[in-house]
C-alpha cells in the first residue's frame, strides 16, 4: 500500500520550501532497511521527502565489491518506487568527496529548501573519522535512527562526546526546522536486521540486470554513466 503524507511545504518569500532528509551512503545495494528507515524519519520529522544520495564513492569503504553508480541508482529507484523518495547521484555532478562538501553545496544549490541530515547509529559510531564532522554539524541538523547493536558505540563514540550538548527532546522532533545547528536528535526505531552487506554475500552479482540499462537521475535529470 502506497503511504500518503500531507503536505508539509511552507511558503517562504512567496516561493515553495521543502523540508528534506538526507541519507547518505553507497546504497550496494539499496534495500527495503533503506525505504523503512526513511519513511520512519518522514513521520517523525514531518518531511516532504527524503533524498537518497547515492555515493560515487565513499571514503571510508574499499572500492572492491562496489558496484557501478548506475546499476546503484537504478536499483535504489526501484526499492524507493511510489514513495516520496529520490535517490540521486548528485555528488557526481557536484564533483564532491566529502560529506561537508556536498552539503556544503546543495544548501548553495537549493537555498528554498531546508535539510536534515539522516544517519543510521551504526555512523555515528564512526562520525569522529570523517572529514570535518563538527562542521558538518555546524551546516544542518542531524537526526540519527537507532540500529540495532550500534546504539551503545554511538553513546560512547568520540563524536557523541561533543554532540551530547546539542542534543534536543525527540518529542520535539517535528519542529527541527526552528533549530540552530548543531542540534541532534535521537529517533527511536524498531530493529531491522536487513543489510547491504548481507545482500550483496547472497548474491555478489545482484547488479548484472542493470548493465544494459540507461540511467537517469530523478533529480538532475542527468544520464548517469
Amino acid at each position: 500500500m502506497r503511504r500518503r503524507f500531507a503536505p508539509n511545504s511552507a511558503n517562504w518569500h512567496g516561493r515553495i520550501m521543502k523540508r528534506i532528509g538526507l541519507l547518505g551512503g553507497s546504497f550496494n545495494p539499496a534495500h527495503g532497511g533503506h525505504r523503512a528507515i526513511s519513511l520512519f524519519a518522514m513521520d517523525a520529522l514531518k518531511l516532504d521527502e527524503v533524498w537518497w544520495l547515492v555515493s560515487p564513492g565513499n571514503p571510508l569503504k574499499p572500492k572492491s565489491g562496489m558496484a557501478p553508480l548506475p546499476a546503484r541508482l537504478a536499483h535504489a529507484q526501484k526499492v524507493a518506487r511510489r514513495n516520496p523518495i529520490r535517490p540521486t547521484a548528485i555528488e557526481a555532478q557536484l564533483r564532491t568527496r566529502y560529506t561537508v562538501d556536498t552539503l556544503k553545496s546543495l544548501q548553495s544549490r537549493y537555498p528554498r529548501h531546508r535539510f536534515i541530515w539522516l544517519m543510521g547509529a551504526d555512523n555515528l559510531a564512526q562520525f569522529g573519522q570523517w572529514k570535518d564532522w563538527r562542521g558538518i554539524a555546524r551546516i544542518m541538523p542531524i537526526a540519527v535512527i537507532a540500529r540495532p547493536g550500534y546504539d551503545g558505540l554511538a553513546r560512547g563514540s568520540s563524536a557523541m562526546s561533543w554532540l551530547r550538548r546539542f542534543v534536543r527532546p525527540a518529542r520535539q522532533s517535528a519542529a527541527w526546522t526552528d533549530w540552530r545547528p548543531p542540534a541532534l536528535v535521537l529517533l527511536r526505531f524498531r530493529p531491522d536486521p536487513r543489510s547491504a552487506t548481507l545482500l550483496r554475500q547472497a548474491d555478489p552479482l545482484w547488479h548484472r540486470e542493470y548493465e544494459q540499462k540507461r540511467v537517469r537521475d530523478p533529480l538532475t535529470r542527468r544520464l548517469i554513466v
